[in-house]
């Protein structure tokens, strides 16, 4: 390892490596900067709890990655992250596949400005951050049925989120909800949702990285018909009242 990449990195390269994902030097030169500023904004604005650079790479970084290995975000070439905060994990894994077009959007104006700076600070330019609601963005043209794949760890239940994520893709494109261990009964109660929706439950995958503790599911949803003109209701509704 080259000492001028920082110590602290050292797990995220051996994460890359485990993953597949090719370690140049310069990304994570990125990585490092991306981090810094999210680190550095955190004390005005909150952005994260998660504050310790080791804790940072691991939670943030290494857990966003988990989906790059799967064929549905390879075959990927335009990607929406929904509800992306600090912009996870949309820069990572826009980081990890530069050839690919990443839309990031949050409701909170203060985080897409942060994104935009951070992102020309670190030289990240396959990524456009947008400040705007799913339920309002998700209607207009240029983004209604865009998408090969969209990706979220947004704190929603599965209802909730695939409201807001299955009319961004098109038909024959992925949603891909970062999820805890535990997603049985969760997935039961919105899988209806999902078909009024135009999606599928295809599978589940446990995200495991043993080295870092790291223990999740990765829901796969196919968006396997039109989500109807009505859907996503107005802003707030999906949240107030998920469709069950």
């Amino acid at each position: 390892m080259d000492k001028n990449i920082g110590q602290e990195l050292e797990q995220l390269a051996f994460a890359l490596k485990e993953l597949g994902i090719p370690c140049r030097e310069e990304t994570l030169d990125q990585f490092q900067v991306y981090m810094g500023g999210i680190l550095e904004w955190n004390e005005k604005v909150n952005l994260t709890s998660i504050t310790q650079p080791q804790d940072f790479i691991k939670k943030h970084y290494i857990d966003s990655l988990l989906s790059v290995p799967y064929g549905e975000f390879q075959q990927a070439k335009r990607i929406i992250d929904v509800g992306t905060g600090g912009g996870f994990p949309g820069i990572p894994l826009a980081l990890a596949a530069p050839d690919k077009e990443f839309v990031l959007m949050d409701s909170l104006g203060k985080r897409i400005k942060i994104i935009k700076e951070l992102c020309e600070r670190a030289g990240i330019h396959n990524v456009t951050a947008i400040h705007a609601r799913a339920e309002e963005l998700a209607r207009k043209k240029d983004h209604r049925q865009r998408y090969d794949l969209c990706v979220s760890r947004a704190v929603a239940n599965i209802a909730t989120l695939s409201e807001y994520c299955l009319p961004f893709l098109r038909k024959g494109g992925w949603f891909l909800a970062y999820k805890g261990p535990d997603t049985d009964e969760e997935l039961q109660a919105g899988s209806k949702a999902i078909r009024i929706l135009g999606g599928r439950i295809m599978r589940e995958e446990k995200a495991i990285l043993e080295d870092f503790e790291l223990n999740h599911k990765i829901i796969f949803i196919k968006k396997t018909g039109e989500t109807p003109s009505k859907f996503p209701r107005k802003s707030g509704t999906p949240s107030k009242d998920p469709l069950l």
